[in-house]
């Protein structure tokens, strides 16, 4: 059994070979390509815990005996949910080698947004932290007990505390080795940002993925002696790849494992395994930027890169003082395209842009709302496609029809322009998602669900600005008198719904203002809930 999915037009995907981007390799080979001495280099450092290339390559291969000792085969899809730990990797790495197909949430994301995924991947296998038990609960209904994997405190074997539910042992060695992935299908899934209701499912191939990171590795100049700072959740597309722990490995150096992005985490990591890379979204550098000059030891950082969000040039200016080191802008999406600032740009590029495309490959448009192309420095919408931009979310043809062009460039939503020198500059989002600190929030998937409470008659999310975060959610709401936000925000967790979804803000209004076709008028919203957040911070001040 095999993913379907959208394929590359055979045109390019021969050009995408010709052209070496696509090397027919798998993913799994990030590791197993360190053999002999190079594969007792340290891989991974978690907590009090190292592991080498030989112990990532051997433990991954017994969870794969596991998971093939349990019915799992080629084509069968995986739900994982796992914290910063080693373990995330084990698992990733042991779920390619079956050719089982996972979809990694987010740390952050409930019981909402994994019935939604299950709901689209119909998983054979769950992965899930013992500890919580509404979403053990949820999917133990959903896989049965056999199939769901438990993580629990780390062990002294290597393999991290994982158990099967129905309490049987990992199988120690495998029966059969595993069939032989196939670098042009589907690796696993990943996370759109999220504007339509429903969480989207993008595939990745071996073969696009893997050209991803080597050419993040090349243009980042990576080797050995790195040693990156995993801060960010470890699933997301900027903390995976780009260049990510996946690039990491790939160059032969270290991933440290922090359990969160906060300064009081991860300045004494940095200071105790020298860590020299680091990679944050943009209110986490500010609250690095003010935490600096300490005391503490932060001298073996040479970069910091920030992506996820925009980057006031204010904050970008103040990265080389106070923390020592080098500044990389990032601009990437989980479909694909990925921007980056090169580390000997100038650095007005570096402090003003968000980098330029990595790959010859990679096709740029900005259109305007007509779909013609603007004037260089003009602001218009991004269109892309290369050789690692994926065809189509999985099982949304309506919506790809409307994210697709005939020549299968993907509209990705963003406000761009064009600086001198082939950057881009990102201006906005044109759809209705909220940038919270690098996490997207859909609005009407929050609208939706205030809609079942019995007391809104109507709601609308929109995005305020924020000087820390870029964006914060504000929800105008039609409720009868006395209805409180605090009841608001308990329904929605009780829904399910992740934290960092829930609005910062709610409005009361007996009405909400409409378009001249009767539609939610959400300019004037925003505009709203600029002004009402401008008055409140003079106020405040």
């Amino acid at each position: 059994m095999t993913i379907p999915f959208t394929p590359w037009p055979a045109a390019f995907a021969e050009r995408y070979r010709a052209e070496g981007y696509w090397t027919g390799d798998p993913l799994t080979d990030v590791i197993d390509r360190h053999r002999g001495a190079a594969a007792e280099a340290t891989a991974i450092l978690c907590g009090e815990r190292r592991f080498r290339y030989a112990d990532v390559q051997g433990l991954s291969v017994r969870l794969a005996a596991a998971f093939r000792a349990r019915g799992l085969r080629p084509g069968d899809t995986a739900l994982v949910r796992l914290p910063n730990r080693a373990e995330f990797y084990l698992v990733f790495f042991a779920l390619l080698r079956c050719g089982v197909v996972p979809v990694n949430a987010l740390n952050s994301h409930g019981v909402y947004e994994l019935t939604a995924y299950a709901r689209q991947i119909e998983p054979a296998l769950a992965v899930l932290p013992a500890a919580d038990q509404a979403l053990v609960a949820l999917m133990t209904q959903t896989v049965g007990p056999e199939r769901l994997l438990l993580l629990g405190a780390p062990s002294d074997d290597g393999i991290g505390g994982f158990a099967w539910a129905d309490g049987d042992a990992l199988a120690e060695d495998a029966a059969e080795p595993p069939p032989a992935a196939d670098p042009s299908g589907v690796a696993f899934f990943q996370l759109s940002g999220g504007s339509t209701g429903t969480p989207k499912l993008i595939p990745r191939t071996h073969d696009d993925y893997l050209y991803s990171v080597r050419r993040s590795v090349e243009i980042c100049g990576l080797d050995e002696t790195c040693r990156f700072l995993c801060a960010l959740p470890a699933p997301h597309n900027f903390t995976l790849s780009s260049p990510g722990a996946l690039g990491v490995f790939h160059a032969g150096g270290t991933v440290v494992m922090a359990g969160d992005p906060s300064p009081a985490t991860c300045f004494p990591l940095i200071a105790r395994h020298r860590v020299t890379w680091a990679a944050l979204v943009p209110p986490m550098l500010s609250v690095w930027l003010e935490a600096a000059g300490g005391g503490e030891d932060l001298s073996s950082l040479e970069v910091v890169q920030v992506g996820g969000a925009k980057l006031s040039p204010a904050v970008a200016e103040r990265v080389p003082e106070r923390l020592c080191c080098r500044l990389q802008q990032v601009f990437g999406m989980a479909e694909g395209l990925v921007n980056y600032t090169r580390l000997d740009d100038d650095p007005w590029t570096v402090v003003n842009t968000q980098g330029r495309p990595m790959s010859p490959d990679d096709e740029i448009r900005i259109l305007d709302a007509a779909g013609h192309p603007v004037p260089p420095g003009a602001v218009g919408e991004l269109w892309t496609r290369g050789p690692y931009t994926f065809r189509g979310y999985y099982k949304a043809e309506a919506h790809n029809a409307r994210v697709f062009d005939a020549e299968g460039f993907y509209c990705s939503g963003d406000l761009v322009s064009l600086a001198p020198g082939g950057n881009l500059v990102v201006c906005g989002r044109n759809k209705d998602q909220i940038n919270r600190g690098g996490e997207k929030i859909d609005a009407q998937e929050v609208e939706d669900l205030l809609a079942a409470h019995p007391a809104v008659g109507h709601a609308a999310v929109v995005a305020m600005p924020d000087a820390l975060m870029g964006e914060r959610s504000c929800a105008f709401v039609i409720a009868p008198p006395g209805t409180k936000p605090s009841e608001l925000r308990r329904f929605l967790r009780g829904q399910g719904l992740a934290d960092f979804k829930l609005p910062d803000r709610f409005v009361f209004v007996p009405d909400l203002p409409k378009t001249a076709v009767g539609k939610v008028d959400k300019q004037t919203l925003r505009e709203r809930a600029r002004k009402d957040n401008a008055l409140m911070e003079t106020t405040a001040s």
